[in-house]
Order: structure tokens, then C-alpha cells, then sequence
């Protein structure tokens, strides 16, 4: 009676460590955080933040990924791509910035790395 006891515990630990070792592995947020300042290098609060993606396959005038918010009271602006990536995919987009604020304009290139939040300065003038 002891073995089988024994033997059953064994088994009940294994299969418990199998179990929660291969569990689902919780994905981390995909962020692009834009900062605009302005010739002075200040912070710009309510600058326009335009990021977008183009195919580098087809004409280039097809736009891939298209997003646009206003920058916060820190200058900033934060964009989130979790929907764009999923769990276990491999791949790294490069986006255009376009920053606007009245007369002022700014351009820039972020890469955006899967699972982490990548930051990016653009200067208006």
C-alpha cells in the first residue's frame, strides 16, 4: 500500500510540475513613446504625433500602420501596439513620426521592438 501511495504522489508532483512549467507566458506591452520639443529643447504639450508604417514590399505609397494623439502635458506621446503584435511573433517595425504644432514641424524614425517600450525624440522648428 505504501509503493502505490508513493508511486501516486510521485506521479501528482510530476504532472503538477509539467503543468505549471508550461504554462502560458503573459505578454508584455508593445509601447512607442514620442517626445516633441521644440528649438528651445523644451517639452511641447498638445503637439499632433503622427506615426505610420510603409510597405516595404508593395509601392511604397501603401501605408501598412497609421496612428495619430496629441502629445500629453509632459510633451508626450504614447502609443500602444499590442494588437499590432502577437505572443511568439518575431519582428521589429520602423515607423515614420510626423510632429506638428501650429506653424512648427518635426520628422523622425522610431523602431519598435516587440515587447518593449522603445522612445523617441522629435525636434520642431
Amino acid at each position: 500500500m505504501h509503493t502505490f501511495t508513493r508511486f501516486g504522489l510521485i506521479t501528482a508532483v510530476a504532472f503538477l510540475g509539467v503543468f505549471f512549467s508550461s504554462g502560458c507566458r503573459k505578454k508584455k506591452d508593445t509601447i512607442a513613446i514620442i517626445y516633441v520639443r521644440d528649438v528651445a529643447n523644451q517639452l511641447v504639450a498638445g503637439a499632433q504625433v503622427v506615426i505610420y508604417g510603409q510597405s516595404t514590399i508593395n509601392q511604397p505609397a501603401n501605408v501598412v500602420l497609421y496612428d495619430t494623439t496629441l502629445t500629453n502635458t509632459s510633451g508626450e506621446a504614447k502609443f500602444n501596439f499590442n494588437d499590432v503584435y502577437q505572443l511568439g511573433q518575431a519582428g521589429v517595425a520602423v515607423l515614420n513620426i510626423e510632429a506638428t504644432f501650429g506653424a512648427a514641424v518635426g520628422e523622425g524614425i522610431i523602431k519598435v521592438e516587440q515587447e518593449v517600450t522603445s522612445e523617441e525624440t522629435v525636434f520642431i522648428q
